[in-house]
């Protein structure tokens, strides 16, 4: 199958908006459940949605037009998998940009190959965990930043690694569990840290619940999303490409399709960011 290469921009789009500079501090996350139980590849995120993201119209003729614009950027945690090389068919077959928080763990090695293809085909890669174990990535920030280099390691034969500066700290940004190990304020201290080095960070404000217990099917993974899109003209969408989530792979096509119906436009992270300015 010949893939097409997906470049949306807010040029292409035509509506000439600016977004408000808020992103680093935009989107800030949904906590993970406290308990005895360490989540794992995504487990344990609720939906606590904190938004400060601020759309801002030009003056003029173009204002209420801008202002209505609606935006939906799918975002693909804990990959590459067996899932990818699918989700990214679906993708091209409709035309749609996405970006992936990527890892580096035993059971993804094989699949990082996969990168090569995602950047290819006009989508965004971004950092997400090593070996996503929060009692070793969140020990100290020290620990986080051994862990983020391992994976920028891991990654860079297959992309362009110095490029990429945007992360997703796994559980959230105001996640709980890495209390336990790293102290109250860790969380705090990293996105301080991330700042200073350069990074942008981002959670979500759309769960598709995928990663959660009970295994949702595809019907299910749908109806979380539109709940949690309902009203919200800017949507963060938080999935997961793992070879657990077969279902999220099923579902995806009627998730683009309910966007679309609904006047969303859809766009990487990175062109959302970008897209502040006037693109």
């Amino acid at each position: 199958m010949k893939h097409r290469s997906i470049r949306k921009t807010a040029e292409q789009w035509g509506l000439g908006l600016w977004f408000s500079a808020v992103l680093a501090a935009a989107l800030c996350g949904w906590s993970v459940l406290t308990g005895n139980v360490e989540p794992s590849d995504g487990a344990g995120e609720t939906a606590i949605p904190n938004d400060v993201f601020a759309v801002q119209a030009p003056a003029g003729d173009d204002a209420a037009e801008a202002m209505m614009l609606k935006i939906a950027c799918l975002t693909f945690d804990d990959g590459p998998s067996p899932n990818t090389r699918p989700i990214l068919d679906l993708l091209a077959d409709r035309d749609v940009p996405a970006t992936f928080f990527v890892t580096a763990q035993e059971a993804n090695l094989e699949y990082l190959p996969l990168l090569t293809d995602i950047q290819a085909e006009g989508h965004q890669v971004a950092l997400h965990s090593a070996t996503h174990k929060y009692s070793r990535i969140y020990a100290s920030p020290e620990a986080f930043w051994l862990d983020i280099k391992a994976l920028r390691q891991a990654i860079s034969p297959y992309t362009d690694v110095e490029n990429i500066h945007w992360l997703r700290f796994p559980g959230g940004s105001t996640n709980t569990v890495s209390h336990r190990y790293g102290g109250r304020d860790i969380m705090t201290r990293l996105i301080g840290e991330a700042e200073e080095k350069g990074y942008r960070w981002i959670d979500w404000n759309v769960s598709a619940e995928d990663a959660a217990g009970g295994h949702p099917d595809a019907r299910q993974i749908l109806a979380n999303i539109q709940g949690d899109a309902a009203g919200r003209d800017l949507c963060v969408v938080l999935m997961h490409d793992t070879a657990q989530t077969n279902a999220t792979v099923e579902a995806l096509p009627a998730i683009i399709d309910w966007f679309r119906s609904q006047g969303y436009h859809f766009c990487t992270v990175e062109q959302m960011y970008e897209a502040r300015d006037g693109g």
